[in-house]
């Protein structure tokens, strides 16, 4: 047993409580008006909530408090912040070549139906890594979000300017038009990503307005991974359409959430069980 010390900390227009190891350490901090817990050890997990018990108790009971929003992390089981970029894409490699052997054999090879997964991994690494560097700018991000067995968000990016969902495209060294509806690729067939990141941000609003319980407005970004061009037509407003690089352009946005908002909206975005039947 560690012995565990709580602390108020009031800065900024917050109020929170943090749970500190014996060392001075940070494990976990308590959000008095939004009720959500952030926890930094999982290890200490059962004895940090054992340590808020008392004061989340007291924070619910005092007028105006929490108890209607209060949320701890979900079980591990459930929090999709462990989900690495691309999550879904290795589990489909994965349950296509089992073992080691298989999959470099299959790199080898480079089989078709195995080379777009693998692309596609690649490029959702490359815009997770654009997106760390956002969080110093209070943004928080989720990756591989499961909406169903063949069907994921790529990318969820949460803060102080909204949220967006992120559709991630891997067209290295290649012409991309993008179009209303649909984009171009080598000035080839239509494909319909424009579409399919509209219907993304329309499922991730209905999960995001049911858990917070307030109006979360979600818009859908298309980035293009190294693309040779990139042209946009004029008349596409609704979507956000950009390379990978210009992803930073995103951090000073500010104005849309609160950071109560922020951690609200997170703390249920966070959980798997808030995206049961969104589809």
């Amino acid at each position: 047993m560690v012995a565990l010390r709580v602390s108020e900390w009031k800065r900024h227009g917050l109020d929170r409580l943090y749970v500190n190891a014996p060392d001075g350490k940070a494990v976990a901090w308590f959000d008095r008006r939004t009720g959500h817990v952030e926890v930094v050890d999982e290890r200490l997990r059962q004895q940090i909530l054992e340590a808020l018990t008392p004061y989340m108790i007291r924070s619910a009971a005092s007028p105006g408090g929490v108890a209607s929003t209060l949320r701890t992390p979900p079980p591990s089981d459930y929090d999709l912040a462990s989900r690495r970029p691309g999550q879904a894409l290795r589990e489909k490699i994965r349950a296509d070549c089992p073992s080691l052997i298989q999959r470099s054999l299959e790199w080898a090879l480079r089989r078709p139906e195995n080379a777009s997964w693998r692309t596609g991994l690649r490029g959702e690494r490359i815009v997770s890594r654009e997106l760390v560097r956002l969080r110093r700018h209070g943004w928080r991000t989720l990756h591989s979000i499961p909406l169903s067995p063949t069907w994921d968000i790529d990318h969820l990016l949460i803060g102080p300017g909204g949220v967006f969902s992120i559709n991630t495209k891997h067209h290295r060294g290649k012409t991309v038009w993008v179009g209303d509806h649909v984009a171009r690729i080598n000035y080839g067939e239509g494909r319909p990503y424009p579409r399919s990141s509209r219907r993304e941000a329309a499922v991730v609003k209905k999960v995001l307005d049911r858990g917070c319980r307030f109006a979360v407005e979600v818009k859908p970004v298309l980035v293009f991974v190294k693309p040779a061009k990139l042209t946009v037509q004029p008349s596409l407003q609704d979507v956000r359409a950009i390379e990978n690089r210009e992803l930073s352009a995103l951090s000073p946005l500010t104005g849309v959430l609160s950071p109560e908002q922020v951690d609200a909206v997170y703390a249920v975005a966070r959980d798997q069980r808030s995206w049961t039947g969104a589809v």
